[in-house]
């Protein structure tokens, strides 16, 4: 394919270099957006008198059906091409001859390529958000049916304190909300347009920007010409959010992973989300869980070089900047395809109740409880918690649990204890009387569960908005 910038050259270029400074390969999912981005500038040049009317007639309607073309099939790309951009204008000159020459006008691939970044970027922050709703959907879902489920929460990944799956499960709903949260507020930077900056200086046509901003669906054109050409920032910082998301997929997904094992067996996976082994047929491996947990650091390396793309870069465009593509689409691609996998796995797991159960029966995580108690009947709580401490250890000693522990060796510690003491240290008790915002019982995981679907249907969002009463 001739090359449009033929003309300063008297040679060849070498084709080893062309191979290497060509992008057509990974930008090629940009067509759409290319093609949107030159319907909207040819008609601008058209309502500014700077093309004929009849030209612009004649691109839009030859865009038009390569758009078509491409989509159908009929159409394929030239692996030769040095770009996108160049192989659609191209096409269309090929098409429609001179006319087609005249779409460049005002116009470099600078700004035009990022525009298609935007545009592509804005379309694939609505499909993940949606992805993330689902997934954040599902868990509200779920929470409803494990209200009452108990089992263990830990710190130090001890057996800590009683609380419900339904709360566990509210504790990611409230990181997915704050990474669409994330996604909303780097859409929100990235709504300008940089169409009209040119290669760095803008143009001295009379351009209309506000016109081309408004037909794409931004809401103001980029102020700076150098830095609509130059800024990647919305780039990084969308990988920074999508890296937070694969966080939060990745630490739910060693619980899963955990979960699903032996030692635990809170979870059992349906059979179409887990694997076998090749030599061991006992095995029900977590694959789809561990594979989320190992993109996780995928999707962090293409944080780091888009940093490391940009960290030494001058004013304006520099080719350095053609590696961005590959980077974010790779990390969008491996976060859609994480998250519309991970949650039709969550949601068709098997919750094991009664493991769960057993479980917050053993390692004393109604020791806070006991505490409670006797601060309730007026000792002070550093006191207590000896008393606590040594109940414990005289349970480890005699191989008893603080439910099994005999009255009157709780009244040698303390005349305090009385019978209720039992009902005190239940762990369902101890579950549902921690009803303060945020916590563990019923009522306060359905407020939490009330408040994240409200989220969810778009209300709720102004700053300092908090929990429903």
């Amino acid at each position: 394919m001739p090359k449009m910038w033929a003309g300063r050259f008297k040679k060849e270029t070498d084709s080893g270099v062309n191979d290497f400074n060509s992008s057509i390969a990974f930008d090629c999912r940009m067509y759409r957006q290319d093609i949107a981005g030159s319907i909207a500038h040819a008609a601008m040049l058209a309502e500014q008198g700077i093309i004929p009317e009849e030209d612009c007639e004649r691109i839009i309607d030859g865009l038009t059906g390569i758009l078509d073309d491409l989509g159908s099939g009929a159409l394929q790309f030239d692996p030769a091409a040095e770009d996108i951009h160049m192989f659609i204008e191209a096409e269309l000159t090929a098409r429609i001859g001179d006319a087609g020459k005249r779409l460049h006008t005002a116009r470099s691939r600078n700004d035009q390529v990022a525009l298609d970044i935007r545009l592509v970027l804005r379309d694939e922050i609505d499909e993940i958000s949606g992805l993330l709703e689902k997934l954040t959907q599902t868990l509200c879902e779920m929470a409803k049916a494990h209200t009452e489920t108990i089992m263990p929460g830990y710190t130090h990944l001890q057996r800590a304190q009683p609380i419900t799956f339904a709360h566990h499960l509210m504790a990611y709903a409230s990181m997915f909300l704050r990474d669409l949260g994330r996604l909303a507020d780097t859409r929100e930077r990235m709504d300008e347009c940089p169409l009209g900056s040119g290669a760095l200086a803008g143009t001295a046509y009379p351009i209309d920007r506000a016109l081309t901003a408004s037909a794409l669906g931004f809401a103001a054109p980029v102020m700076n010409s150098l830095d609509g050409v130059s800024d990647r920032d919305f780039c990084i910082e969308l990988a920074g959010a999508l890296a937070i998301v694969m966080m939060h997929l990745s630490r739910f997904s060693e619980e899963v992973i955990l979960w699903c094992s032996w030692e635990f067996k809170f979870l059992e996976l349906d059979d179409a989300f887990a694997t076998g082994s090749s030599i061991m047929p006992q095995k029900k491996n977590p694959d789809v869980a561990e594979l989320v947990r190992g993109k996780t650091g995928r999707v962090y390396g293409d944080l780091v070089t888009l940093l490391a793309m940009m960290k030494s870069l001058p004013l304006a465009y520099n080719k350095d900047m053609q590696e961005d593509k590959e980077a974010i689409f790779d990390a969008v691609d491996t976060v859609k395809l994480c998250l519309s996998t991970f949650e039709p796995m969550l949601r068709t797991a098997s919750v094991l109740k009664g493991n769960m159960r057993a479980a917050a029966a053993k390692g004393f995580i109604n020791a806070t409880d006991c505490a409670d108690y006797l601060v309730r009947k007026g000792l002070p709580f550093r006191d207590a918690y000896k008393v606590t401490g040594t109940l414990v250890g005289l349970c480890v000693d005699k191989g008893l649990t603080l439910e099994t522990l005999p009255l009157e060796e709780y009244q040698k510690l303390s005349p305090l204890f009385e019978a209720d003491i039992y009902a005190a240290i239940d762990l369902t008790a101890c579950a549902m009387t921690r009803n303060s915002l945020g916590g563990p019982a019923k009522e306060s995981v359905g407020r939490q569960i009330a408040w994240a679907e409200e989220r969810l249907r778009g209300l709720g969002q102004e700053d300092g908005e908090g929990m429903p009463e």
